[in-house]
């Protein structure tokens, strides 16, 4: 297993909505026409063993969400499918923390990335792991030991090479940005206090705790 180092510096990191056909049908929801993200602020990253910090102003829900993240290899640009994975350096576990409460507090104005982009509330690593299936991966999260949340990335949507086509299709993508690739059934709130870890078959957990 060809495990490189979790020390990337990403530009930005991309969360994805509503990309998992499990969590999409307990909710009400059909597949998407396209991918669809928000833009978490760099300012969130924090690495395993890091406390994740509530907001001094916020008292509600604060949501963990496990998932599977891409990390970018090489400048991408207008990409095809067929040609992602040449710009991909490999996959990481990602914890797209969030102050879910906050997304509906305007009537006229979903804030998810206010609502995601708090320091500590981007988590990743504890490493990138470069030569694994990220078609049929298990991917669960622990709250205080136990298991919250787990799935199979085989349940997405739309498949990693499409999203990195897709994207790469908005934006130029730079090495060391992560795409979260969404997260499934079982996301939920946390209470301060609590640990949280995430995991991804064949990559490693990160651990985290609320405070």
């Amino acid at each position: 297993m060809a495990k490189i180092s979790n020390k990337i510096k990403p530009s930005k990191i991309l969360a994805l909505w509503n990309n998992y056909k499990t969590l999409a049908k307990e909710k009400g929801l059909n597949k998407p026409e396209n991918p669809l993200y928000i833009n978490k602020s760099i300012s969130t990253f924090i690495e395993s063993g890091v406390d994740i910090e509530k907001p001094a102003f916020y008292s509600e829900d604060i949501y963990y969400e496990g998932e599977i993240g891409i990390v970018i290899g090489k400048e991408c640009k207008n990409v095809e499918i067929e040609n992602a994975k040449d710009y991909i350096l490999g996959y990481t576990c990602v914890n797209d923390v969030t102050a879910m409460n906050l997304v509906k507090k305007d009537p006229t104005f979903d804030q998810w990335t206010r609502a995601k982009s708090f320091d500590t509330f981007g988590v990743f690593g504890p490493c990138v792991v470069s030569d694994i299936d990220p078609m049929n991966l298990r991917v669960t999260s622990k709250l205080n030991g136990k298991i919250v949340q787990d799935y199979n990335t085989s349940d997405m949507f739309f498949n990693v090479f499409e999203i990195v086509s897709y994207l790469s299709k908005d934006m130029t993508l730079f090495p060391g940005d992560i795409i979260a690739c969404g997260t499934n059934s079982g996301l939920g709130p946390m209470n301060e206090g609590d640990t949280i870890q995430v995991s991804v078959e064949g990559i490693g957990e990160l651990t985290n705790k609320l405070v």
